[in-house]
């Protein structure tokens, strides 16, 4: 079942570029000054509080690349066998899918693929074992 990896993967990948993308368009944009990092202060927030918002929002998709490529190099049968492995990231992503749902009370749709991924990828390794 390999293929579920794969279809994890992929979940991943988009919800990791989508969440850079939307998050430059709709929020990060506002507070840029022609920068590429955000430069102007929102209030409550003062300028080092913006830069280290933006700098939390797009590590957070970076992690979720290399979770995607992981799972990817799993669900291609390169030689990566650590059930240890897949599991943590089944965890890492479960536990992500659970603190976007409370933190934003279910209005951002982030909790979904998140929790959507870890159970493929929990299913996944209970069937190829």
């Amino acid at each position: 079942m390999q293929n579920l990896y794969i279809a994890a993967s992929f979940i991943l990948i988009l919800t990791a570029i989508s969440h850079s993308v939307i998050g430059e368009i709709m929020i990060f944009r506002k507070l840029s000054n022609g920068q590429i990092v955000p430069n102007i202060s929102a209030p409550p927030l003062e300028e080092r509080n913006v830069r280290i918002l933006w700098a939390s929002w797009h590590l957070t998709s970076v992690f979720g690349l290399v979770f995607a490529l992981t799972l990817f190099k799993i669900g291609i049968n390169a030689p990566l066998s650590a059930p240890e492995l897949t599991f943590s990231i089944a965890i890492a992503c479960f536990l992500g899918g659970v603190l976007v749902l409370v933190g934003t009370k279910g209005r951002h749709p982030g909790w979904i693929s998140l929790t959507l991924a870890s159970f493929l990828i929990w299913y996944a390794s209970k069937v190829s074992v």
